[in-house]
């Protein structure tokens, strides 16, 4: 499974080197030691998670790189599952999935939102979502690893068509950009989509 996982980032790397350099520039060297992690977490840092921080430790400055969130550094996974755990108590229990479970571990935020990978026991063990701030877990159209969902990344980088309902573009920077279908403009600037190799 980590063999996916580093297959997928040499794919994502590569494309990304040729067609959006100062996205490529934000990639995070390694994470050399995950043992502040580990131990935040009371359990061992999923394989799949391990293996992508070890290519590279989240971002060095904001970028838009995964569709929905951007990835996130081991310290940042640790602050933000510690804040989620500090305020679980005081979330009034809804329907359906819970606001936070203490075997989600995030991977990537935005806004306050996180995609999580799924820890707890069954048949969605490993499965993707998005425990939404403001609301509770989504697992609706989650990928069921972190490895499928890279590899969904590197396939839209490299053949074109979206990871889920999100789509890949460049912006007038040559930056990478993920949105929804049909975008044409970001600020007033223009927005390309990636339709496939160039």
């Amino acid at each position: 499974m980590t063999d996916v996982v580093g297959g997928a980032w040499e794919r994502i790397e590569r494309w990304m080197a040729v067609h959006t350099p100062p996205s490529f520039a934000l990639l995070a060297p390694p994470a050399t030691d995950l043992s502040a992690l580990t131990a935040t977490l009371g359990y061992e840092v999923p394989p799949e998670l391990a293996a992508s921080l070890r290519r590279h430790d989240g971002l060095t400055g904001w970028a838009n790189l995964f569709p929905e969130a951007s990835p996130i550094s081991a310290a940042r996974i640790a602050a933000h599952y510690e804040m989620c755990l500090d305020i679980l108590d005081d979330v009034e229990p809804g329907p359906g999935e819970p606001w936070w479970h203490p075997l989600w571990v995030p991977f990537a935020e935005s806004n306050g939102d996180a995609l999580v990978i799924d820890l707890r026991p069954g048949p969605g063990h490993g499965r993707l979502g998005m425990a939404i701030h403001d609301a509770g877990g989504d697992f609706s159209d989650g990928y069921r690893s972190l490895g499928a969902f890279l590899t969904a990344i590197a396939d839209a980088l490299e053949h074109g068509g979206p990871v889920g309902s999100w789509h890949p573009y460049l912006t007038a920077d040559n930056e990478l950009w993920w949105s929804l279908a049909g975008e044409t403009t970001l600020h007033g600037r223009p927005l390309t989509p990636h339709s496939g190799p160039r």
